[in-house]
């Protein structure tokens, strides 16, 4: 076991309105299952790539900072950045960890439940969760490396994110980037928590970190109530003091009608003195209960509560789906699934990914139009969807859709709302409550963190008013606290909804039903 120093790191982006990190210390054990867990735009994805420009030569790393980074390990990141993903499978996983063995990979790849059968297919053909368990087991082959696994869950389905948290919970040496708090408390024994003025590290799981700040956060309120009381108390006696001392001071000037001049002002001057002083003390005391204060709240999470006003619909029922099966072209995606979406109703769709989850949102949005529906934040290309059984749905709806894919924002977030045809008040609102600062909507939204991205496209969910919400797995890349906001808001506005999405706790709390789709 060895040690990772971080010393005195400050570190901002070239252009950038404030520094990422400043004056940063502390150290991790190189056998710790670390959680790194912070905001969006907190600069997790910042730290693993400072930690990776540890492996070149200073004169060749690529970002400048200040402060040291002592590490005797060498550094992967995941995603691993591969040369040629059209390469068969087994000579990705050769070029990823040279000096493993064939029988190890099979033996990793089993324990991740993936059949064997994918070595001999072209890498880019697997899934997105199959390639992401290949890279994992060949990055813990090289037993050399520290790895830096950021956001592994992203697009995994539930069984998937189960495997794959129970196999890092086999292994050690790696930090692990994720917002889906069930995985974290499946598979890290330490957590690093990014917070609004300094880096925390606790030992303990996602769980047992929170518990601890919401124990500190509570203790600082109270403390912070305490000591507003303490100011205005002294406030009053320093008003009180002030008002005293200035008559006493007065009253030296001259001398009532019938005193006598003879013993009085020295008497008056002494008191005056005892005055000034006891205002000066009363006035200091407020100033250490001010820096006291100042103190506390630095890393309460300022989470206010979304809001979201659904239409009304005059049916109970908004769609009902009976024994659909829906394919593509050709191709059979998924069959025989019925469900009924009513007011209040929220439907999470469950399965393994290529199920066919997706495509039945998406023939849920091509029916609904085709039936009149309003759909805003649809996008192109569903037109090849055919399907059998049946499907109902109300006229007249309004649908407001999210989907996975954000690879189309661009321009600043004012532009987008003017496209979109939104209120750009509401929509600004709704961002800065999800913790934007107001430097980014001057900023161009393809220069955006993953997460940033995805919350622009809520935030514009939310911006509209519909009797039906369709979000493709919302939460990707969406932090923690503003997964538990949105969970909130759901539970208390109550929308009919139905959704795709993958983290266990949200839909635990949310969904009114779950439907299995496929195996």
């Amino acid at each position: 076991m060895s040690q990772i120093r971080v010393t005195h790191l400050t570190f901002g982006y070239e252009g950038g309105y404030e520094d990422v990190f400043q004056d940063v210390s502390f150290q991790l054990d190189t056998d710790w299952k670390l959680g790194l867990t912070g905001r969006n735009g907190r600069g997790k994805t910042t730290l693993l790539k400072l930690l990776l420009e540890q492996n070149r030569c200073p004169q060749e790393r690529l970002l400048e900072y200040q402060g040291k980074i002592e590490a005797s390990v060498r550094f992967e990141y995941f995603p691993y950045q591969l040369s040629d993903k059209s390469q068969l499978t087994e000579d990705v996983i050769r070029e990823i960890s040279p000096e493993g063995e064939l029988w190890q990979m099979r033996r990793e790849l089993s324990r991740l439940e993936v059949d064997e059968d994918v070595f001999y297919r072209p890498f880019d053909t697997l899934s997105f969760g199959e390639q992401t368990k290949v890279m994992l087991a060949a990055l813990f082959l090289g037993q050399k490396y520290f790895l830096l696994i950021d956001e592994p869950t992203n697009h995994l389905d539930l069984r998937a994110r189960e495997a794959v948290g129970n196999y890092l919970n086999t292994k050690k040496g790696f930090i692990l980037v994720s917002h889906d708090r069930d995985f974290l408390d499946r598979c890290t024994d330490h957590t690093m928590s990014i917070n609004r003025n300094e880096i925390q590290i606790q030992q303990g799981g996602f769980s047992v970190w929170y518990e601890n700040k919401q124990r500190q956060d509570a203790w600082e309120l109270g403390e912070n109530e305490r000591l507003k009381k303490d100011i205005r108390k002294l406030e009053a006696a320093a008003r009180q003091a002030r008002s005293w001392a200035d008559k006493s001071e007065a009253s030296k000037i001259g001398r009532a009608p019938g005193e006598t001049a003879i013993g009085l002002r020295p008497y008056i001057g002494e008191k005056t003195r005892k005055m000034q002083r006891r205002r000066k003390n009363l006035e200091r005391r407020q100033e250490r209960a001010i820096e006291e204060k100042s103190s506390l709240l630095k890393n309460i999470e300022q989470a206010e509560e979304l809001k979201l006003i659904p239409l009304p619909y005059h049916k109970e029922c908004l769609a009902v789906l009976d024994h659909v099966s829906v394919y593509y072209g050709e191709r059979l995606v998924c069959q025989d699934v019925s469900l009924q979406i009513r007011r209040g109703e929220r439907i999470a769709l469950e399965g393994r990914n290529g199920c066919g989850k997706t495509t039945l949102l998406k023939l849920l949005l091509l029916c609904a139009g085709q039936n009149g529906a309003h759909i805003s934040g649809m996008e192109a290309g569903i037109d090849a969807l055919r399907w059998e059984g049946s499907i109902e749905l109300g006229r007249g709806l309004e649908i407001s859709f999210v989907s996975q894919d954000t690879s189309g924002l661009s321009g600043t977030v004012t532009e987008y709302a003017a496209a979109q045809e939104l209120d750009v008040t509401l929509l600004l609102s709704i961002l800065r409550k999800l913790d934007f600062s107001r430097q980014l909507f001057s900023q161009d939204m393809a220069s955006f963190s993953e997460g940033q991205k995805k919350k622009v496209l809520i935030a514009a969910s939310l911006s509209r008013q519909a009797h039906l919400y369709v979000w493709d797995e919302p939460l990707n890349y969406i932090d923690i606290f503003s997964r538990m906001q949105i969970e909130e808001m759901l539970l208390s506005f109550s929308p009919a909804m139905a959704l795709v999405e993958h983290d266990r706790k949200f839909l635990e709390r949310i969904a009114t039903e779950r439907v299995k789709i496929g195996k």
